[in-house]
């Protein structure tokens, strides 16, 4: 075999291990995505149960106690539309940004984690000013479990956003409607694609939770 040969075999072979990384790197983007729902999922379910036994159980009228005083509702829907408007804003970006539209995603996306902080920063000032005691009730001690936990969570998906966003300055806005002129800058346009879909579906999944939560926090 002649040394063109060779370097013709261990090319082919480079790109066939490259090729496999790749496809490996957009599988693990969405599994993950799936898994950390699922993950969640259980996570917030355990909540979930907490709320329904103990307000079923309602031992010596402990659920609520006496004097009880509810959170504030308007500080709680408050929260609550944050947290979809932040969802829905970033999915019409999602849209965009699929049409060639950066620039309308990075705006959108920038918008998005603006109301997502803001969430954040009311339910820890609501944190602050309880009317009652973490533990005086069943109530007050699922309601102070739940939004520590999910506020940091938020924090951190947030956080994965601010990534994305810092990304998309180095990904020209053709390359998503038009094939790069190189194969390492498709990969790259695959990846973040992937990553992006990845977040879109985790950041729903969030702000799912918060209506939940909210309907059995306040409307109930």
């Amino acid at each position: 075999m002649t040394m063109a040969e060779t370097t013709s075999t261990e090319a082919a072979v480079q790109a066939e291990d490259e090729g496999f990384y790749h496809e490996s790197a957009l599988n693990a983007a969405w599994t993950g995505s799936r898994l950390a729902i699922g993950g969640l999922a259980f996570l917030f379910g355990s909540f979930l149960f907490a709320y329904f036994y103990l307000r079923s159980l309602n031992s010596s009228g402990r659920w609520q106690g006496s004097g009880f005083i509810r959170p504030s509702l308007w500080m709680g829907t408050s929260i609550m539309l944050l947290a979809e408007a932040s969802a829905a804003v970033h999915y019409f970006g999602l849209q965009r940004i699929k049409a060639g539209h950066k620039s309308t995603w990075q705006i959108d996306g920038l918008v998005a984690m603006a109301l997502g902080l803001a969430a954040v920063a009311w339910q820890i000032y609501m944190l602050t000013d309880l009317p009652f005691a973490p533990g005086s009730s069943g109530f007050a001690s699922v309601f102070t479990g739940f939004y520590p936990v999910f506020l940091t969570i938020q924090l951190a998906v947030l956080l994965w956003l601010e990534i994305l966003l810092a990304r998309s300055r180095f990904i020209p806005a053709m390359s998503f409607v038009e094939q790069p002129p190189t194969y390492a800058e498709t990969q790259a346009v695959q990846r973040f694609q992937a990553s992006l879909s990845a977040f879109s579906a985790v950041w729903n999944f969030l702000a799912l939770m918060a209506l939940l939560f909210w309907l059995l926090f306040y409307a109930l």
